[in-house]
């Protein structure tokens, strides 16, 4: 792929409307979990537990000790960015075909941080070099899960999920949806009957339901990114595990220097370039770790 885009050899001399961007990306954890705003300098959570059951207290009866735990989770936003030159015949286009620049970018990173968000929370790597962040930390669910369910040879994908979901719901927390690598939905797409029907025929061809046997379903590769053995990740989505953004910077249009210290290419202005930079502030925190459960291959 190439590192610097130029109009003259990319595109017509009319910029048609519309680029087609053909950047992927999307996030199964932001799907599934509720996005709430996080001040720049991070935000503090509750969670907040009653330990014990209710009491019955008999007339003129002395009532007992119950309690409380408040445990603190803090979410930090941390910066994430991406960058592109382009042919400094960028400035002196038309507004219209700026503007198509500007949004086919915009969009396209919104697509990379959807995907970066996956890869950070679930892996607690960086998304660009694919190695573990020190910046994350063990903010990630590869490092918090404890919840292990071992796929081993012969092993139903159904029978793997009810294990994970039994281990959160022995603890009497809620599961409410389900994160598959693809692999692991072709597994389970492939099960059948006794009388040979498929047994999830929604999930054929690869298809992505939404919801199977009533519960939030979501298919990534992500899950599965790299060396990873994940291969479904199963919890409470909706209250155990939270996300959002501080800041959102638009794209910034830079004209001088050599903004991605690139040595090779060398200072904007002597290549006639400019450089494109979307920045933003994401943060995410796991309110309860005992809310979740991997499914995982054997080593």
């Amino acid at each position: 792929m190439a590192d610097v885009l130029s109009k003259g050899t990319l595109f017509p001399e009319e910029l048609i409307p519309d680029l087609i961007n053909k950047t992927t990306g999307a996030s199964a954890l932001a799907q599934l979990s509720g996005q709430k705003p996080i001040p720049f300098n991070g935000l503090k959570e509750f969670t907040f537990s009653l330990d014990k059951e209710v009491d019955i207290v008999a007339e003129n009866g002395a009532k007992s000790k119950g309690g409380a735990t408040i445990a603190p989770r803090t979410i930090v936003p941390l910066k994430i960015e991406y960058g592109a030159r382009i042919s400094d015949e960028f400035v002196y286009a038309s507004e219209e075909a700026r503007m198509d620049y500007l949004t086919a970018f915009s969009e396209g990173f919104a697509r990379k941080a959807a995907k970066g968000l996956d890869l950070m929370a679930f892996h607690g790597i960086n998304p660009r070099t694919g190695v573990a962040s020190s910046v994350i930390g063990n903010n990630h669910f590869d490092k918090a899960i404890t919840n292990i369910v071992t796929i081993k040879s012969g092993d139903s994908p159904d029978d793997n999920i009810e294990a994970a979901i039994a281990l959160i719901q022995n603890k009497e927390l809620d599961v409410t949806g389900l994160i598959m690598a693809p692999e692991f939905r072709s597994a389970l797409a492939k099960l059948k009957t006794s009388s040979g029907s498929k047994l999830y025929p929604e999930l054929a061809w690869g298809n992505n339901p939404g919801t199977l046997n009533g519960l939030s379903v979501r298919t990534t590769p992500n899950l599965a990114h790299g060396a990873s053995l994940d291969r479904g990740l199963v919890g409470d989505f909706a209250n155990a595990f939270r996300w959002g953004y501080a800041k959102q910077i638009p794209v910034e249009v830079i004209r001088y220097g050599n903004p991605d210290n690139d040595t090779t290419l060398g200072d904007l202005k002597g290549h006639n370039q400019v450089y494109l930079r979307a920045e933003m502030y994401l943060g995410w925190g796991i309110l309860d770790p005992n809310a979740f459960a991997f499914i995982k291959a054997g080593a």
